[in-house]
């Protein structure tokens, strides 16, 4: 599983949950890929996990919620 870090200049750096990083250029990605997305491998070919992307976003957003609710 990898995730989009960033995009910039054609290329998106792409880290795994033992925080190792690689460039992908973004004509390998699905088009419609983004920051933060989810990626997984399905028959050599990067794939969005939308389930896993929702929920990793919902928990930052939660943690936000609740990191403001603080001050």
């Amino acid at each position: 599983m990898w995730s989009v870090d960033r995009i910039e200049n054609g290329i998106a750096v792409l880290e795994n949950d033992h925080r190792i990083r690689k460039k992908v250029p973004l004509d390998q990605l699905p088009v419609d890929v983004t920051e933060g997305d989810v990626l997984v491998v399905q028959d050599g070919n990067y794939v969005v996990d939308q389930q896993e992307t929702n929920r990793r976003r919902e928990q930052a957003f939660q943690l936000q919620q609740r990191l403001f609710r603080k001050q």
